[in-house]
Formats: C-alpha cells, structure tokens, sequence
C-alpha cells in the first residue's frame, strides 16, 4: 500500500505530501492545476525516464519519494523459504505483488524497516538522476522492478502494457489460479530444455571437442591402470626412509632397548644393568622400608613409571627387523615415481588426481557424440518432451476454463461503465508450431480481443479502444480479478478512467472502483463528482500565483486533503462550477448517497 507520497520541486510543484487512504482516494483540481504531475511523481519513483525539464524553474534539481507499507506476511515471505517455481510475479522468487518486492529489495541488499520500503528519486536540472531504496543508492531499474510488484498505473500512456502478450497471459493466470499447474509445467520444461542443450551440445561438436574427449579417454585410462590410492605417496616415501636408514634404526633401537630392558635384545654384561632393572631393584627397596606414608607413595609412582616403560620396551622391539630389503626399495621408489607423475599433471595432491579423473568421466559421456550416445539421449528426451506436453495440456485446460469466464464477466461490467455492446474475449489457442508447440510457458497463444461497441470488428486489446475507454476496461479486468481471487496487495492509479462518461453510468463507475478498493488500494484521477464522491479521500490540487517575490514559476501549485464541509464544497465546485446552495445541497446528497454497502470483495455488490 502506498503510504505517502512526498514531491519537491516538480514542475509547479513546490512541495507536497499526499497520504493517501488504504481505501479509494480520488485526485481532483481544475483542469491544467497539475494533477498529471502526481503520475509523473509515481512514475519517476517506479524507475521512469528523468527529464530534466520536470524541475521546477530556478530549483537545482526535483526529487520524490514514495513510502509503502507491506503486510506481515509479505516481509515474512523473503525469510520463509515457501517458494515454487513459477508463477505470474518474480519468475526468480515464485512470489507475486508485495512478496515479490520484497524478494526483489532484498536482492538488492535492502530489506524492510518496520515493514515499509521506501523508493525515493533526484533529478537535477542538469539531467543527471539518482535512484535510492531505503536509503542505499540503487539502479533506476531495481525501483521499476520493485514498484512494478506493488503499483499498477492504468493511464493513457500506460495501458499499452497489457498490449502485451506475455502480460495478457500473466494476467490470465492470476485469474485462473493455475499456479501449481504452471509450476509442474515449468519443472517439466525445464529439465526438456536442460537435455535440448546437451544434445545440441553432442550434435555440434567439432574436431577440438573429439580431441578433447581422446584427451580425457586416455588420462582416465592411464589413472585406472597406476590405481592411485588417498595418501599413498606420503606412506610410500616414510616406508623408504626407513629402508635407506635401516642401519642406524637397527644400531639405535638396538642401544635402546638394551639400555632400557637387556633381555630384548643380546647385549653383553658388561654394559650393567638396564633401567627396567634398576627401577625395579628402587621399588624393592622402597617397599623394604617398613615406615608408610611417603615411601610407599614413590614406590607406587616407580611401578607406574616401569609400566610405561614396559610399553615403549613393546613398542621399540616391533620396529626391530621391519625395514625391508633393497629389493623392496627398488619397488617402492618405481611406485613412487609413478604417483608423482600423476600428481604433477593432476594434482597436487592424488586425491585431487581421483577427483579430477571423476570429473573427467563426467565429461566425457557429453563429449562422446556416439551415434548410440546421442540415440540414447533422443530416447530420454522424447520422454521428457511427452511428460512436458502432458503438464502442458493440464495447463491449457485450465487457461480456457478461465478464459471463457473472465471475458463473460468483464463483459457484463462493461455494460456498467457507459459502453453498452462492448465486449472482451479471451481467445487461449495451440501455438502455432508443427515441431514443436512448446515453449517456457506452456503451449498456448493467448489474446485479448476487445470490441469497443456492437458491430465493431474485434481488434487486439491496446489498438482498439481510446484511453477513457481502455482504462475502463482495466477496471473491469482488475475487479473480475480481485472478485476471484481476492486481494490484490497492490495499489492501483486511475487516469482517464472517467473520459467519456457521465450522469447514471459515472455514479457505476465510482461504485466499482470503490469495490475494487475492498482488496486493494486504489486512487483515481478525475474529474467527475459522482466519482470522487465514493472515495474514502480526496485531494485537491490548485494552481494560483505566487506570493513569493523570487519564485520564478509565478504559480504554485499546492495538493491540500478536504473534508467534511470543505470536500462539499469541492464536490459541489466539481457538479456545477459553483458552489451555491442548491449544489451545495446537491453535492451532500451525493456524498451521503456514495457509501458502498457490500459484503467482502468477491461476493458480488449491493445493487448491481
């Protein structure tokens, strides 16, 4: 929802602060007063083209700021991880409208503060603009993606969007609700597409790739055939250590063990007793002394010392006669070398070399363009391509069920908006393509066909109706929407809505834009009373000179919020251009007479 909207120095706009209602808010002036420079505030915000010519005369630059407020559930959804993989908003999230935006923010480095975000844009008179989200400097175009997910404007210059056939579609499935359809469809396609580009990349192989498949052939082979193993290098290189310095572990260990216990080893007499010995006759005589207390104690920590003395005794005779012979260092150098030449063209280590050959074989199964590689390919993607135009029918099927009824029910609201013999159909058709009729959205052509009054040819929605006209239709569109599939969590702008229209079928036509503005916010630019009267606010934009010596416009233009009796008498300035009794009298009547009656959006309109 937009919260506020703040406006420096643009065009005649000096300053202004609109705090629009979460309802319907209507913008209405006299005709030329600067209503348009509301949109143009909007639209410089939504990431628009900055012309320098916007500023106001004698100000150094223009700048706006739009603040909107999210709901719990849409700032929550970036932190949630319930996302598909598909869908009519963020094709990267799978979310839609403020969740989307939000997803989007936080790509961007921002996330929510106190649940509002704010897009803010400067344009200084030299041309040059600055896009800033929440207080960091962002692309222009991040604040078109972002406000794209949370205002939708339908004004003369905007309507040629839904012209589009992929935002005619998006509009489509947002009505049908077929996002688990779509989903299901586009995992399917996707892993269609996925094997599409591995056979194309086997077909198109040229001599370079055969090079490298007889590359990576041969390295395999020649890993396979030495057969390293994690770590044998290293256990390898300890055990020749030991071989080349067999002599001095034999003479050491040797001197060792006899110093420590001489009967593991044959040593002579005269080299005295050994340490196991001595500690042992230390013990003995410690224990001979019949006092306790201290003597015992050093006897017990002797005994604990001879122990471990017995397990390095243990440990030292193992390492007697295990140094292999020359033979055996012949062999082991041979291996050594072996390793160390793959090691040097694959590793650095031979667990890089077992990974780089994994890798390898990977490889090659997509660079071995083998006539029965690539017929095994083409089996499993006729497969996949029969899974995906299974989905793809699912889809199509639930895109015509909601074809035929959105274009029954925007035509019946047309004949409530002043444009008896109107009429919408939504044509959902096969896509024209023998070979292959499949495409990341499914298989269907879809067209808005509008017919602006009876007897007229259809002509595709965007070339066929004037602006009035076009945003009428819009209006229709969007209500039929959010009637089926409730709120919209996005702010809707009006203009020209009401071109054309008056008496009874305006009364209608604020009716319904009131009864869009149940599940959505909604604010229009108009003229007419009998629209303005139906919403919950209404701002009044006034051109008149300025005071101010210095104030190069002459004019300035200012946005002021009526209520009670100042909204009458802008109501009743809007019914007659005066404000008499009689239309005073007439505008409280409006006013008391413009009250929606109705149950939740969805169930229908009192009076309708």
């Amino acid at each position: 929802m937009l919260e506020e909207l703040d406006i420096r120095n643009l065009g005649p706009i000096r300053e202004a602060t609109i705090a629009p209602a979460a309802g319907m808010t209507a913008i209405t002036g006299e005709t030329g007063a600067g209503k348009s420079m509301l949109l143009s505030a909007i639209r410089l915000v939504s990431g628009g083209a900055a012309e320098s010519s916007r500023v106001s005369a004698g100000a150094d630059e223009a700048w706006a700021q739009a603040i909107f407020a999210l709901s719990d559930d849409a700032v929550a959804s970036e932190h949630s991880g319930d996302t598909n993989d598909a869908g009519s908003g963020d094709a990267d999230s799978g979310f839609t409208g403020a969740a989307a935006a939000v997803a989007k923010a936080h790509d961007a480095g921002v996330d929510p503060e106190d649940g509002e975000l704010f897009l803010s844009r400067t344009v200084r008179a030299s041309g040059r603009s600055r896009a800033v989200l929440s207080g960091k400097s962002v692309p222009r175009s991040v604040l078109g993606a972002i406000a794209g997910e949370l205002v939708t404007i339908h004004g003369q210059t905007d309507q040629l969007k839904i012209a589009a056939s992929s935002r005619q579609r998006e509009f489509l499935d947002r009505v049908a609700g077929d996002e688990a359809e779509l989903a299901a469809y586009r995992k399917a396609w996707d892993a269609l597409a996925a094997m599409d580009e591995r056979l194309e990349r086997l077909r198109s192989q040229e001599s370079s790739a055969r090079q490298q498949a007889d590359y990576l052939r041969e390295s395999i082979d020649r890993i396979n055939r030495i057969d390293p193993q994690p770590g044998e290098d290293e256990e390898l290189k300890a055990r020749r250590e030991r071989i080349e310095n067999a002599a001095d572990i034999a003479q050491g260990v040797g001197s060792a063990l006899g110093a420590l216990d001489a009967s593991q080893v044959d040593v002579d007499a005269a080299d005295g007793a050994s340490a196991v010995e001595l500690i042992n006759h230390a013990v003995t005589s410690l224990r001979a002394i019949r006092v306790g207390g201290t003597f015992s104690e050093q006897a017990d920590r002797l005994e604990s010392i001879n122990a471990d003395l017995g397990d390095v005794v243990f440990a030292l005779s193992q390492e007697l006669g295990d140094e292999g012979s020359v033979e055996d260092l012949d062999q082991i150098n041979g291996r050594i070398h072996e390793l160390g030449d793959l090691a040097r063209r694959w590793g650095p280590t031979l667990a890089d070399v077992l990974a780089w050959r994994d890798k390898a074989a990977f490889d090659l199964e997509d660079l071995d363009a083998s006539p029965e590689k690539v017929a095994e390919l083409e089996s499993e993607r006729q497969t996949l391509y029969d899974a995906a135009l299974a989905a793809a029918d699912v889809l199509s099927a639930a895109r015509v069920a909601a074809a035929a009824d959105l274009g029954a029910r925007v035509t019946e609201e047309l004949g409530s908006l002043a444009m008896l013999g109107a009429s919408l159909e939504v044509r959902v058709t096969p896509r024209d393509k023998a070979d292959d009729p499949l495409g990341p959205y499914g298989r269907d052509d879809i067209a808005f066909l509008f017919t602006p009054f009876e007897g007229s040819p259809q002509l595709p929605m965007g070339k066929s109706a004037s602006g009035g006209e076009l945003s009428r239709l819009m209006l229709a569109l969007e209500l039929v929407a959010a009637d089926t599939r409730g709120g919209a969590d996005q702010t809707f702008i009006f203009d020209e809505v009401d071109a054309g229209v008056g008496g009874k079928a305006a009364v209608e036509l604020g009716k319904r834009l009131a009864r869009l503005a149940r599940s959505a916010q909604v604010i229009v630019v108009t003229h007419l009373a009998q629209v303005a009267s139906w919403a919950d606010a209404q701002f009044v934009v006034t051109k008149e000179p300025s005071d101010a010596d210095d104030d190069d416009l002459g004019v300035v233009t200012t946005i002021a919020e009526v209520n009670g009796e100042t909204r009458v008498h802008e109501i009743a300035r809007m019914l007659s251009g005066s404000e008499s009794e009689a239309s005073l009298d007439h505008a409280r009547e409006l006013l008391s007479d413009s009250r929606l009656t109705l149950p939740l959006a969805g169930a229908g309109a009192a009076g309708d």
